[in-house]
């Protein structure tokens, strides 16, 4: 599939699921792990069928199904897809979950003031952390890229920007969209107790030992690329629908002259942010927000994200910091960590 594992080794996969997920059959013969690749790495949704009619093999294919859709309609790594027909400048035809994902990350740019754009895919690509392997634009090319990228210059309906040469990059929330995509399949044939692991986590109800989903928070040490090697904290679920999403900028960088260039690029200046947040966790009523605001807190750093966790009464938070070389965390009253 075409998100491929630069989107899993950058932000999207920074969480692990350690309650178990490489078998099809649990300890609760009710239990079931679907399990495959998707999106440049690996997936697992593990579901409880107690009163689902439909066979495992079927809810594994149907799954493999809208993976694929999500593939062919919103990877832009897959050449065929139709976002990258769309960036290309050709003549498409939308179907209904590219309005979908477009009216979202609309409403999201909006409500972050332009923090995160999916309209700013120049800008990733310039300085490598998109579809093209560019870097080090210089201040000129910057505000080039700038004057011609971003929501604000296309319309609300998708339709009047078609071939109008916007690039669109929807790596900021397209993983934990494609979790949201699959847990409400699950809702509708009747699926209760979950855990989509799509790189990005949904999860509802309670896990094959009746206890609540666990997740692993990954230590966010530069160039850290094994998950759950060394874990921060462990998050525990309250048993209600949510999704939890961790952002950081230790897996993908670079350094040039001593420098180190992040992959989270701030829309709004077009320069890769440098701030002392190291990593971003937010649980959200939906994975699609968890992951909005997980890369909307790596873009505004700590203080702010502190503020923008507290005045949500919808989401917790968790946040990893660098104070003067010591690594320190600050979480939200709601986030229940294991301790």
């Amino acid at each position: 599939m075409g998100f491929r594992a630069e989107k899993i080794v950058t932000k999207l996969s920074s969480l692990l699921f350690v309650a178990g997920i490489l078998f099809s059959c649990t300890g609760n013969s009710r239990y079931y792990a679907a399990t495959g690749y998707a999106q440049g790495g690996t997936y697992t949704v593990k579901m409880n069928l107690e009163g689902v009619t439909v066979s495992p093999d079927k809810i594994s294919r149907s799954i493999d199904s809208l993976l694929t859709l999500i593939d062919t309609t919103l990877s832009g790594y897959n050449r065929s897809s139709l976002v990258s027909r769309f960036n290309e400048g050709e003549i498409i035809t939308p179907n209904e979950m590219f309005r979908d994902i477009f009216g979202v990350s609309r409403d999201i740019w909006e409500e972050t003031d332009g923090a995160v754009d999916v309209a700013a895919g120049p800008l990733f690509d310039a300085w490598g952390f998109g579809f093209s392997s560019d870097s080090l634009p210089s201040e000129s090319e910057v505000k080039a890229i700038m004057e011609r990228c971003g929501m604000a210059l296309m319309d609300k309906d998708i339709d009047s920007d078609i071939a109008k040469g916007h690039v669109l990059n929807y790596n900021a929330i397209a993983q934990g969209y494609s979790c949201d995509v699959i847990a409400k399949y699950l809702y509708s044939i009747g699926v209760k107790d979950m855990l989509v692991d799509i790189g990005e986590i949904f999860c509802d109800g309670l896990n094959p030992s009746g206890k609540s989903w666990n997740i692993g928070i990954d230590k966010p040490i530069d160039g850290n690329q094994q998950l759950g090697a060394e874990l921060q904290d462990v998050w525990a679920s309250s048993g209600g629908p949510c999704g939890i999403v961790t952002s950081g900028n230790y897996r993908k960088f670079y350094i040039r002259d001593g420098k180190k260039y992040a992959h989270t690029i701030d829309p709004r200046t077009g320069y890769p942010v440098e701030h002392n947040l190291l990593s971003a966790t937010i649980v959200a009523p939906t994975a699609t927000m968890a992951d909005a605001y997980a890369t909307y807190c790596m873009v505004i750093g700590l203080e702010e994200s502190k503020s923008f966790i507290e005045g949500r009464s919808d989401l917790e938070g968790y946040l990893i910091y660098d104070e003067g070389g010591e690594m320190k965390t600050w979480f939200s009253p709601g986030f229940n960590v294991l301790r």
